[in-house]
């Protein structure tokens, strides 16, 4: 692991220094605009750029009509959020327009692929910053290029050295996400991670510790360990710490009442690990893990690194030591060289799994990944009758298993007001079930009890005891 040096800390906390000084004497305090596309990952890192943002003296807004600077930090793995990011950033051709001095940032994954950042520098010259995940912590050095009216072009990959002095702007208790890592060594066939997020770099313990320590002295309760690989937190310290012995550790702070974490690679999930989750009483009751596919041939395509029985063979440890655990997964469907009868075996996992749920897509091809040269076996009408299906029998097995929560009583960590209704307020269950119920918002951030009354395919409601 590498980290930045304090020199180049220091460098960077001039230029925030600098942009606050010419924003203290602005008549009207500036206003940002930050929107972000893909994964918890990519969240954090936007909550970074707001954390520089808001020691810069910028305010923020969430419409970009009436913004100063307009941030999009964009995701690679599917090609819908890559055509959004285009479509979005045309749109500002107008705004810039009708307004001038409004800067426009292009950041995150999609633009650290070198192909794509050419092509949005040349589609769209008003783009004043395009920066790749590598830079993010040189975010205010390309700021303050850019307000110098200097378009800013950095995607160097630098393998992602970490900086562990970046403000943190998070949205609001009780949850706070905390990284672990960064990077994947894996390479499944179809995805394009390593390549603009790097090769695997563990935090130091003392560093998380530290931060959870932080969330938890800001009145979050709950904290959510991050990494593209979790599993494999501190394969790179070559020291024996593991991510079971980090999460021990997380367990002992005070004020942090729940811990989860995303995502496990079967292939490095340990029976340290499942040891510690039904030890610890903090660690909730939830597991996400990724099967993609329930073919070994094409697992091995995928270059998964497991089969189809060494996966049940996991979900069955798991469940001997917590029987009631709740199990997500990521499935793709129409993978290259998928037949029917290799998704029968998907069809197959679901029920013997039993998944409360799922996070399901047709394969989306990612140029510069080895998937995206092979050949399909089927048709485009077959991958969605298919897809169709899956989400049936899921959609089915997703109701039975919150059947079986009518009438119990449950923990439930109260987020806010629910989306749908705004008499009704939302939080979540020990095992992440999402739960609304009449209320009000002085139950933010507390563990209440909740009588379960009603239950969906896709959510539970209850009435507070």
């Amino acid at each position: 692991m590498t980290e930045i040096s304090k020199a180049e800390i220091l460098r960077q906390k001039d230029f925030i220094s600098r942009i606050s000084d010419i924003n203290s004497k602005k008549e009207h305090k500036p206003l940002a605009f930050v929107e972000t596309y893909g994964c918890a990952q990519n969240f954090n890192d936007s909550e970074k750029i707001c954390g520089m943002l808001s020691d810069m003296g910028f305010g923020f807004c969430e419409n970009k009509e009436i913004a100063d600077l307009i941030i999009y930090n964009t995701c690679a793995v599917r090609e819908n959020a890559e055509m959004r990011v285009y479509g979005n950033i045309g749109a500002i051709k107008n705004i810039k327009r009708k307004r001038e001095g409004v800067l426009l940032g292009v950041c995150g994954c999609m633009v650290q692929q070198e192909k794509i950042a050419e092509n949005v520098k040349k589609r769209y010259p008003y783009v004043d910053m395009i920066f790749g995940t590598h830079a993010l912590y040189r975010f205010p050095e390309i700021l303050a290029n850019a307000m110098e009216k200097n378009r800013v072009f950095d995607i160097e990959n630098s393998e992602g050295a970490i900086c562990e002095d970046i403000s943190c702007k998070r949205e609001a208790p009780p949850l706070a996400k905390v990284p672990i890592m960064y990077g994947c060594n894996n390479f499944c066939t179809y995805c394009i991670v390593p390549y603009v997020r790097g090769r695997e770099r563990s935090r130091k313990v003392e560093a998380v510790l530290s931060e959870v320590r932080q969330v938890a002295s800001e009145g979050y309760k709950e904290v959510m360990l991050l990494g593209q690989n979790v599993n494999s937190y501190g394969n790179d310290f070559k020291d024996g710490t593991s991510f079971a012995y980090l999460l021990g550790e997380v367990c002992k702070i005070d004020g942090i009442e729940r811990v989860r974490f995303m995502t496990s690679h079967p292939k490095d999930i340990s029976d340290e690990l499942i040891d510690v989750m039904a030890r610890e009483e903090k660690i909730c009751n939830q597991l996400h893990l990724p099967v993609q596919c329930g073919s070994s041939r094409i697992l091995e395509k995928m270059n998964r690194r497991y089969t189809k029985e060494q996966y049940l063979e996991i979900v069955r440890k798991v469940r001997e030591k917590m029987p009631d655990i709740v199990l997500t997964t990521d499935i793709i469907v129409g993978f290259p060289g998928e037949t029917n009868e290799d998704f029968e075996e998907t069809i197959d996992v679901l029920k013997k799994v039993r998944y409360d749920t799922i996070f399901s897509f047709i394969y989306s091809k990612r140029g510069g990944t080895p998937a995206a040269v092979m050949e399909d076996c089927l048709t485009e009408e077959e991958k969605h009758k298919n897809f169709d299906r899956l989400l049936e029998v899921q959609n089915e097995i997703s109701k039975e298993k919150n059947d079986e929560y009518l009438g119990r009583i449950e923990k439930v960590l109260v987020e806010g007001a629910s989306k749908t209704n705004p008499e009704y307020m939302s939080g979540r269950t020990d095992g992440g079930k999402i739960v609304n119920f009449k209320g009000n918002t002085d139950m933010v951030g507390k563990i209440i009890d909740v009588k379960i009354t009603k239950t969906q395919t896709w959510s539970l409601g209850g009435e507070v005891l």
